[in-house]
């Protein structure tokens, strides 16, 4: 029963947003215009009353759209029963012309064929009255049978003229009580809305006003309600094409050129565009969705990221659409835009799924994972990720002339597969290191260069994008808008990667500087010291030893001073050490065990605190590194 309510909540709502979106349409100016070229008399006649009815259309739509579930049930069951009557009162009109034309006027039980037509309606007759009564919830079946009043008359061998006046009478009758209903319940509308008023004062006293917003919206199921309308209005537009033979020749140009035209025709209103909004979510949701079930299974779908819920996508195609005045172009024009628009989609949904890939294929490297599907899954995933937006690139770059803004979703196609295949080197070093009998000491330095020779690609692409936006704007067309995105570009793609790049290189000089400057541990020390390394857990054959007594491999503490400053185990600030002092003091460390400074700081200590610093600080670093 749940699932038919939820249903029926966005069925029933579907009709006003498609009347809505109807009325945006129409041009009323257009129509002005027409009764004034007639008629100035007409024009003053029929104006104002074209222009209430247009926002009388209006105020109904959206009030029957915001109605609760049950009230729309019972809308829809009286102009249901409307209807019905209506179909009542055209076969009894029916059956009166078939009776003037055949001529019989005597009894209709004499004659066979007025006999069988005259059981037909009837039967028809009382069919539609127990529906209108079963309708409305009542037994009075009497109520819903004005329309059989013809069917009566004839019965009794009444003539024709009189039948037509007995059918004019039934017509009149049902209208008449049509009337009394709605005059009975004209105040209905006012009662509703004022309840509805003083609920919603009493919720937002609770919840406050955000609060009711995201209740209404869970409520009325915005996004898949605007969904089902587009998709209601897309199936429309196709079979409209069809049947008026412009598929035939938009295949000429191609079913891909065929489909867009129709996506354009259903995006010309701001309805029809946000439930293409919310469409393009969904299907980016399902794709990302697709994505995470291929490489982990149906456990990886439901640890939901909320950057990976298609959200993104459709906001993005939302404010390119307002951003561009989608709405206001012709219709070849908004194709050719919203193939562009849905490009830009396209490629963001692509950057999730790289960041969805990215760290399992990573993941499958690094943890030696035998699982030859696992492994195959995520390299097919990473090869279409390479591939794939090469082929768009090249696509797109055959329909439109180089300019600057494709030259932007191009290079957006570039970063992509250079991050695909930045990836994909490093899970190759991986590999080799696993098929290897002994690791690759300066493993860590090559995946360094590896990401930042990709970095480094990446940032020549988004500088070379600025380059030619500024001499396009300086030597070319100039506009706010493209001055704009390149302010942005340049901000966010050059500045922002360059000084990300630069403070990453010189963190790594600085702890290349102190690692260097720290003593070697000997042979005898280690010995002494009979311990593994606190980050790696691993035995130690060579050691750095930090001046606060503390021993660890040079790699490990390398890794860890990428991160933060300070002894992973005491917390002490590791800093280089001058040369000259270096080779004076010698064996520096051994020589300072007794310390009081030291002694005291570590005897202080507990160890219990110790020991859960130091496993917190080796979490933080091996999810960091």
């Amino acid at each position: 029963m749940p699932r038919l309510e939820e249903l029926a909540n966005v069925a029933l709502r579907v009709p006003s947003i498609l009347v809505l979106d109807l009325l945006y349409k129409c041009d009323i100016e257009g129509l002005t215009e027409h009764l004034k070229a007639k008629n100035e008399d007409m024009l003053f006649k029929y104006k104002y009353v074209i222009w209430n009815m247009y926002y009388l259309g209006h105020l109904i739509n959206v009030v029957v759209l915001v109605l609760p579930l049950r009230h729309i049930v019972t809308l829809y069951l009286h102009i249901l029963a409307a209807l019905l009557l209506y179909m009542g009162h055209q076969i009894s009109k029916d059956y009166i012309r078939e009776e003037l034309q055949y001529g019989y006027e005597g009894a209709v039980y004499l004659d066979s064929l007025a006999f069988n037509r005259f059981v037909s309606a009837m039967t028809s007759q009382i069919i539609l009255s127990t529906l209108c009564a079963f309708l409305m919830k009542t037994r009075k079946v009497w109520l819903f049978s004005a329309h059989m009043l013809p069917l009566l008359a004839r019965l009794c061998a009444a003539p024709h003229t009189t039948l037509l006046a007995v059918n004019t009478f039934a017509m009149g009758l049902t209208g008449s009580g049509i009337a009394i209903f709605l005059l009975s319940n004209l105040f209905v509308p006012y009662r509703l809305a004022r309840a509805a008023y003083s609920e919603l004062l009493q919720v937002i006293e609770l919840y406050r006003l955000l609060a009711v917003g995201i209740s209404l919206w869970n409520q009325f199921a915005v996004p898949l309600l605007f969904s089902v309308f587009w998709f209601v209005l897309f199936i429309v537009q196709l079979c409209s094409d069809v049947m008026s033979g412009n598929a035939a020749s938009a295949a000429h140009q191609g079913i891909m050129f065929f489909l867009l035209t129709s996506v354009s025709e259903c995006c010309a209103t701001p309805y029809s565009l946000l439930g293409l909004t919310f469409v393009v979510s969904y299907l980016a949701l399902g794709l990302l969705n697709l994505c995470k079930f291929y490489l982990g299974g149906y456990a990886a779908v439901q640890n939901e990221n909320v950057m990976h819920r298609g959200v993104t996508e459709g906001v993005t195609l939302l404010l390119l659409a307002l951003q561009t005045g989608l709405l206001d172009m012709q219709a070849l024009q908004r194709t050719f835009l919203l193939s562009i628009i849905l490009f830009i989609v396209v490629t963001s949904t692509l950057q999730s799924m790289i960041e969805i890939t990215d760290p399992i294929i990573l993941a499958l490297g690094a943890s030696r994972n035998r699982s030859l599907w696992k492994h195959f899954r995520g390299l097919s995933m990473c090869l279409l990720l390479l591939v794939f937006p090469v082929f768009m690139a090249y696509k797109i770059s055959q329909f439109f002339h180089m300019d600057f803004w494709l030259l932007i979703l191009v290079s957006s196609c570039m970063l992509t597969s250079l991050q695909v295949t930045g990836t994909m080197l490093i899970y190759s070093l991986f590999m080799v290191e696993l098929f290897r009998s002994d690791p690759i000491e300066s493993l860590d330095e090559v995946i360094y260069w590896v990401n930042a020779v990709s970095r480094v690609l990446e940032f020549v692409v988004a500088l070379c994008v600025v380059a030619y936006g500024t001499w396009e704007s300086l030597f070319g067309e100039w506009s706010w808008m493209g001055a704009s995105v390149i302010i942005i570009h340049s901000y966010f793609n050059v500045w922002l990667r360059g000084q990300s790049g630069w403070r990453s290189f010189l963190l790594r000089q600085e702890a290349a500087k102190k690692i260097n400057s720290l003593p070697r541990a000997t042979a005898q020390q280690l010995q002494q010291h009979n311990d593994v390394c606190s980050i790696c857990f691993q035995e130690m054959s060579s050691a750095v030893i930090t001046y606060c007594r503390h021993f660890f491999h040079g790699n490990c503490l390398r890794k860890w001073l990428y991160v933060q400053e300070t002894c992973p185990m005491c917390h002490q600030t590791v800093r280089p050490t001058p040369t000259d002092q270096t080779e004076a003091s010698g064996d520096a460390p051994a020589e300072r065990d007794e310390g009081p400074d030291l002694t005291a700081q570590e005897g202080n200590q507990n160890p219990d605190d110790g020991a859960s610093q130091e496993t917190q600080n080796n979490k933080v670093f091996y999810n960091i590194v």
